[in-house]
């Protein structure tokens, strides 16, 4: 009798620890919105378009560190990704203009490719059995919104005693220091012999010919859009929106007493209702269609946002459409990514999820990019919210006609 494949082993282990860190800081972005935008007197699409370009970056940069782990290796690769990261929040400290930010985002963006989802969930998914690999993609996962809970809380605790450049040379130094772990992640490489003998040029070509690759790539843009926008703008928005918070009420009772810290809170509150959501999508990624359960998610989100934009605007609803979105927030990665090896195989996981995930960045940057351009001309969030709201109902619906089998290998010429 074979024992029982184990679930926790180093490289998952090491893998949450990576993307833990570079998604706390990842994730504090939105926070300093107001801080360097009041400080230097900047629009709010200055900003807005500095995370923007990082999440394209990211986007950009996710099929090449793909590609890299799988030509130099895995550990080399998130090792690249973490220096780059450093080094672009390093030179942030020192920006003073909206174009160098903005500029220096880029090597953020390629920092957060190297150290992230493409990168991460494909050394997890080849160092896991087909019975544990749904569930071990859906706990790296978790480990990014783990990271999400503490980085908004902890860089507006930061905030409160130290400057914002400061804030950003800490963080630098968190990115770092997850190097000294990997030489702990030691993946095996369990594809088949005859994936193994495929070509890269030969899947990515098999991979563009097949239009359920192209329904994956569309529908992962909505969870981009969405997400980077409440990332970047939620804080601000719920400063600036959001009703007061009463005293003797249960948040003021718990110390928040600001709508600036309701903000912060409300995306850790995303990211734990995330943590249950994306283990939920993992367990139930091994048991059911991914395709109709992407589908559902996404329309879940679709009316999640639509209800919460037509209703007033109160600390309760903030905490409740934090908790529902949160359960939903990252739900579609393990299952996206789980789909991909399933129809693709896992020999250029790495690659084919990045090139996807490119998608999910384009969504990303246009999300963020509008919602402050949006904002400087209209003084609301209201039509951007709209928006997410078309492009999370055809997510939806394009996943429906996916096709769930497996892709014929194409031998190496």
């Amino acid at each position: 009798m074979s024992p029982k494949p184990q679930l926790f082993t180093p490289v998952l282990i090491v893998g949450c620890v990576v993307i833990m860190v570079s998604f706390a800081i990842r994730a504090s972005f939105g926070v300093f919105q107001i801080p360097i935008s009041e400080e230097f007197g900047w629009l709010r699409a200055e900003f807005s378009l500095a995370i923007a370009i990082q999440n394209l970056a990211w986007g950009i940069g996710q099929p090449l560190f793909g590609a890299m782990a799988e030509k130099i290796g895995d550990r080399k690769a998130i090792v690249f990704g973490a220096l780059i990261y450093a080094v672009g929040l390093v030179l942030s400290s020192f920006a003073v203009t909206p174009e160098a930010h903005q500029m220096l985002e880029i090597l953020v963006g390629f920092g957060i490719a190297g150290t992230g989802f493409g990168v991460i969930l494909a050394v997890v998914g080849r160092a896991s059995s087909d019975e544990t690999r749904s569930m071990s993609l859906a706990i790296a996962t978790a480990a990014g919104s783990a990271g999400q809970v503490f980085g908004a809380p902890l860089a507006e605790w930061l905030l409160g005693f130290l400057p914002w450049q400061t804030v950003f040379l800490c963080f630098a130094g968190a990115i770092l220091a997850t190097i000294f772990t990997l030489p702990l992640m030691r993946a095996p490489a369990p594809a088949s012999r005859t994936e193994l003998e495929e070509s890269m040029g030969a899947v990515l070509l098999k991979a563009a010919r097949d239009p359920s690759f192209t329904l994956i790539f569309i529908g992962f843009f909505s969870c981009g859009y969405q997400l980077a926008f409440i990332t970047a703008h939620f804080p601000a928005f719920v400063t600036e929106m959001c009703g007061p918070i009463m005293p003797g009420g249960m948040l003021h009772g718990l110390g928040i007493t600001t709508t600036s810290a309701l903000g912060a809170i409300s995306i850790s509150l995303i990211g734990l209702a995330n943590i249950a959501g994306t283990l939920a999508a993992g367990w139930a990624g091994k048991r059911w269609s991914k395709k109709y359960l992407l589908a559902g998610i996404y329309l879940a989100r679709t009316v999640t946002a639509a209800v919460f934009i037509m209703l007033p605007i109160t600390p309760g609803s903030v905490l409740i459409f934090s908790l529902v979105m949160g359960a939903l927030w990252l739900a579609t990665v393990p299952l996206t990514s789980g789909l991909v090896a399933h129809i693709w195989g896992l020999r250029y996981m790495g690659t084919l999820y990045g090139i996807v995930f490119f998608s999910h960045q384009l969504g990303s940057f246009i999300g963020v990019w509008l919602g402050g351009r949006m904002y400087d001309i209209y003084g609301n969030y209201e039509a951007v919210w709209w928006v997410g709201v078309g492009v999370g109902a055809l997510s939806a619906l394009v996943h429906l006609p996916v096709r769930e089998t497996r892709a014929p290998v194409v031998q190496a010429a």
